[in-house]
C-alpha cells in the first residue's frame, strides 16, 4: 500500500502553472490559483505562472519553453481538456511529449467517477514527460485541480512517497538524450 516514507527527506520540485483560457486573467484564474496554493503548501516551488489562449501551437511552444528551462521540473496545465472545438490543451501536450504516462488520465477518472459520476468520461486529463520534465493537463475546474493534486500529484511529486514516485526517476528522464 501507498505511504509517505517519514526516513526520507522532502525535496522540492520547481513546478510552472499554465492556465488555458480565452477569457481568464490572473485575477479571476480560480483553477491557477487552486493549484499555486496547494503547490506551494506542499513545500514546492512555483517556478513561473502563465495564463495563454486556447491556441495549440501556442500551448505547445510555451510547454516546450519551460521544458527547456532547467529551473522547471514540472508543468500542470489546467483547462482545455474537454470535448469543444476550442478544446486543445491535450492535443498540444501530446505535441510535446516524448512518452505519455497512460495511467495518469485513467486513475485521474477513476477519481473523478467518485465525485462526478459518469459525467468524468469528458475529461481528458493527461500525463507525459518530454527534455526530462513531467508535464500534465487537467481540467479547467478548481474541483479537477483539487482532485489531481490531492489524490495524485501530491504523492507522485513527494520524494518519500512509497512505493514508487515520480521525483525519484527525475534524474533519469532524460537518460537517452545522454548515451554516447
Amino acid at each position: 500500500m501507498s505511504k509517505i516514507d517519514e526516513s526520507r527527506t522532502f525535496v522540492p520540485v520547481r513546478i510552472a502553472v499554465l492556465t488555458v483560457s480565452d477569457s481568464r486573467n490572473l485575477q479571476d484564474d480560480r483553477s491557477g490559483d487552486t493549484l499555486v496554493a496547494r503547490i506551494t503548501a506542499a513545500g514546492h516551488e512555483v517556478a513561473d505562472r502563465k495564463i495563454i489562449r486556447d491556441e495549440r501551437g501556442e500551448i505547445a511552444l510555451q510547454l516546450r519553453e519551460w521544458c527547456a528551462d532547467p529551473d522547471i521540473d514540472v508543468v500542470i496545465s489546467t483547462g482545455g481538456t474537454g470535448l469543444t472545438g476550442r478544446d486543445v490543451t491535450v492535443e498540444a501536450h501530446r505535441d510535446v511529449y516524448e512518452k505519455e504516462i497512460e495511467a495518469f488520465g485513467t486513475v485521474f477518472t477513476i477519481i473523478s467517477m467518485k465525485k462526478i459520476g459518469t459525467s468524468a468520461v469528458q475529461s481528458r486529463a493527461t500525463g507525459g514527460v518530454a527534455q526530462g520534465t513531467y508535464l500534465f493537463a487537467l481540467p479547467g475546474s478548481p474541483g479537477a485541480c483539487k482532485d489531481a493534486w490531492d489524490e495524485i500529484l501530491a504523492y507522485q511529486l513527494d520524494l518519500r512517497h512509497r512505493p514508487c514516485n515520480f521525483v525519484e526517476i527525475m534524474p533519469r528522464l532524460d537518460e537517452h538524450l545522454r548515451r554516447k
